[in-house]
């Protein structure tokens, strides 16, 4: 037993020592922070929060091409055989809406909340894999000024004995499992330009129950007339410190006819629901399809149980401040 552990640790650390690679702003040399990395065959990863990555040709044979891609950079191509320790991406400056950020003065208000649609049962749940985003418009009902103050995120739990899954008090499987959140102008119905321009994310764990609270209070969001689209999606599992893990988008499984990629699948599971009035969740995924957005609807080119059950939509409640007229 020694021996194999020595020889695992031994192996990580090759890979870990000869296929990192780190990315950073060219003019600053600071590191861009979960950026994704696509192989443009359907295949990517994400760098960690230093902008590092574990790349190579034993863990990728059929990967030639890497494109690289961070909010507020402008994307970088190079050939796999030409990867260097470190990759430096040009700083692409963008004028956020004045409409959507401001500096908001004190004033009267009171906190009103959509809560949340919670479900743990697995079979109305998304099974979320890297490759995938999923956004939620919030519709701005009235002219009220508002500001948007938290995002309360529906998450299913597992019990780790399935008889028992049915059960408030059994034991929950553990995870921790990093996601990165965005948010969008709602741009004639599909998410359009983003209304922060910082990359925002948290850590889910089986701790938080189900549901997970972000707070953005400091973010200063404004919630535009035409409302505003909420995006998330996983980066991957994390260690105990919170530090992302190398994580493979595929599953590779030996067939009779050869290779077979499966998609990972991470937890925790997100529940949609029937109960939100019409279609108000769009599905990218990232690395296919040239990166558009696309209603999740029958017909659109999804296969998917949920839909046949009629969940069509991620359940995503709000907590914001209405402002009192002056």
């Amino acid at each position: 037993m020694i021996r194999v552990k020595f020889v695992f640790i031994f192996f990580v650390a090759f890979v870990s020592t000869n296929a990192q690679t780190f990315i950073k702003d060219s003019e600053t040399k600071d590191p861009v922070s979960y950026a994704s990395i696509s192989f443009g065959d359907g295949q990517g990863i994400f760098a960690d929060e230093e902008g590092m990555f574990i790349f190579n040709k034993k863990l990728y044979k059929d990967v030639d091409s890497l494109f690289i891609s961070a909010l507020g950079y402008k994307e970088a191509k190079l050939a796999s055989e030409n990867l260097k320790d470190t990759i430096f991406l040009e700083p692409k400056i963008d004028k956020l809406s004045e409409v959507v950020i401001t500096v908001i003065p004190d004033r009267k208000f009171k906190t009103e909340k959509l809560k949340p649609y919670l479900d743990d049962d697995y079979y109305h749940c998304w099974l979320p894999t890297i490759e995938s985003e999923i956004a939620v418009l919030f519709k701005n009902e009235d002219a009220r000024e508002k500001q948007l103050t938290s995002v309360l995120f529906p998450i299913a739990l597992e019990s780790r004995d399935w008889k028992k899954r049915k059960r408030s008090n059994a034991d929950k499987r553990k995870f921790s499992t990093l996601f990165k959140v965005m948010f969008y102008e709602n741009n004639g119905g599909l998410p359009g330009e983003p209304i922060v321009n910082e990359t925002i994310v948290f850590i889910a764990t089986e701790k938080d129950g189900d549901q997970h609270e972000l707070n953005v209070a400091d973010y200063k969001i404004l919630i535009p007339p035409s409302g505003f689209f909420v995006s998330i999606q996983v980066l991957g599992y994390t260690h105990k410190q919170g530090k992302l893990l190398p994580n493979k988008k595929y599953k590779e499984v030996k067939t009779q006819t050869g290779i077979v990629k499966i998609p990972t699948n991470f937890r925790p599971l997100l529940p949609f629901t029937d109960e939100v009035n019409g279609a108000r969740t769009y599905i990218k995924r990232v690395f296919i399809n040239n990166n558009q957005w696309k209603l999740f609807k029958k017909g659109n080119g999804f296969r998917s149980s949920l839909l046949d059950q009629g969940l069509t939509n991620y359940g995503v409640g709000f907590t914001y401040k209405v402002f009192k007229e002056n």
